[in-house]
């Protein structure tokens, strides 16, 4: 039977708005049964995605948020290559190989020749990778010594998500030292407390996603030695470096702060490429000091995709184009280019901080020295400003402004914080049109006082 519809047509030329799809509402969760051109389909995904917030000013964020046009041609161009089939990509698994030994170089490896480590999706899998490794090394000591290996632990302080996960999914008791109010980070004297036969490492973050701080890896190495000494309890480091690691070998103030594998108990660290490695969102690394400290029984050998290939990661199938786009920044910008960069961002969150600390209401936690660039406060004992953090950050969010507040972890969850991360495309001049829209927020919560504070629960802000 035929309907009596009219029916309109077009060419792949006509707009978007010029063609029957801009007057209908999409089927959100329904494949649509017939196709249309690759110019609308396009320009209506755009236009959605237009709903997203500016990254330039995500001041929330770890991840890249800029990146140079040769960077996009080079993800164009390997947007079809697969990291796994090393035998038909050749080229582009020598250029992972070579980026690995470029950050062993970098972390101060005893060896380059001898060292091992793998690209990864981003530092959550590369924890993983580096946890399972431990555990492994763990039960093989624990066996040999005719002791059981049912009930291992991991030793932290206040940890990124991805540790959470590790030790829940591999059924590891997570033994996280709390934070207190003026000691965020987890000290070498608290350590002893919680270590055991049991423990499979003690894991210092170079970077805490909470506050910016680093934790003190030498210190902690300096705890375990004397432990060893005393007890005979041999406990290795993994370094979650995710941020420091590609900050501390550059600015100037963290030179002289000794992380790295110069600390023979550090056996792995992992990096975020994606972070302040400067590459696109998606790559992460992982390296031991070692060959010895990765079991060869974590490594499968794959055949079937036209040559014998070992790997070792969770995912299987990944894109190379991150890869290629971190080698890209090596080459590109070598350690002067780094150095540059990492020293402005550090510039910048020190700047921010005096700045923000002169508006009178706000206690600094991390002023942007010896730790992430960027800067951390919350409200000075005994203020009531008559907002709270989630107003700020609400009405900065209307300017465009991404600056998440939130309360810190277990045994902290009464101070409420808020940080500023700075990344390579923020500038000194975004950086004083922050503070002026700070200044003029505040004000306007004086003109039009608010009856009652938003609270975490009731805060807008999606936390990343």
């Amino acid at each position: 039977m035929l309907h009596n519809k009219k029916v309109i047509k077009h060419n792949s030329n006509d707009q978007v708005h010029a063609s029957n799809t801009s007057v209908e509402i999409l089927n959100k969760f329904i494949l649509p049964k017939n196709q249309m051109n690759s110019k609308e389909a396009y320009d209506l995904i755009k236009n959605e995605l237009s709903l997203d917030g500016n990254a330039s000013l995500n001041l929330a964020t770890f991840v890249q948020t800029w990146q140079e046009e040769e960077v996009h041609k080079l993800m164009d161009e390997c947007i079809t290559k697969n990291m796994i089939d090393k035998d038909e990509y050749p080229q582009t698994a020598s250029i992972e190989e070579r980026c690995v030994h470029i950050l062993a170089n970098l972390w101060h490896a005893e060896s380059s020749t001898d060292t091992i480590g793998t690209s990864t999706t981003g530092s959550s899998e590369a924890a993983m990778l580096a946890g399972l490794a431990l555990l492994w090394n763990w039960r093989k000591k624990m066996k040999a010594a005719g002791k059981p290996c049912d009930k291992p632990n991991i030793v932290t302080g206040a940890v990124q998500i991805c540790w959470e996960k590790f030790a829940r999914y591999w059924d590891i008791e997570l033994r996280e030292i709390p934070m207190k109010r003026d000691k965020y980070t987890m000290t070498p004297s608290d350590i002893l407390n919680y270590v055991d036969e049991n423990t499979i490492c003690v894991m210092p973050t170079l970077g805490l996603t909470f506050t910016l701080e680093y934790e003190n890896v030498l210190e902690i190495s300096k705890v375990l030695d004397k432990l060893e000494k005393e007890k005979g309890l041999d406990i290795p480091i993994h370094v979650d470096g995710a941020s420091g690691g590609f900050l501390a070998p550059f600015i100037d103030d963290q030179k002289d702060i000794i992380w790295d594998f110069r600390i023979k108990r550090v056996k792995s660290i992992n990096a975020s490429g994606h972070k302040f490695g400067l590459a696109p969102v998606g790559v992460g690394w992982v390296v031991w000091r070692d060959k010895a400290s990765l079991p060869e029984e974590l490594i499968f050998n794959v055949n079937y995709l036209g040559g014998n290939m070992p790997t070792f990661a969770l995912n299987f199938s990944r894109p190379g184009g991150q890869i290629v786009a971190q080698y890209y920044n090596f080459i590109r910008l070598g350690f002067e280019g780094y150095q540059k960069i990492q020293n402005n961002s550090a510039q910048i969150g020190q700047w921010l901080s005096e700045k923000i600390k002169s508006i009178g209401l706000f206690e600094i936690i991390y002023n942007g020295k010896g730790g992430i660039p960027g800067c951390t406060w919350r409200f000075k004992d005994g203020i009531d400003a008559g907002f709270s953090l989630y107003d700020l950050a609400d009405k900065l969010r209307s300017r465009g402004w991404l600056v998440p507040a939130y309360s810190l972890p277990e045994h902290a969850t009464d101070i409420v914080v808020q940080r500023v991360l700075v990344k390579q495309n923020f500038t000194m001049d975004l950086a004083s049109l922050l503070v002026e829209d700070i200044k003029r927020a505040i004000e306007q919560f004086k003109a039009h006082p608010i009856t009652t504070p938003l609270t975490e629960k009731e805060s807008s802000f999606f936390k990343h």
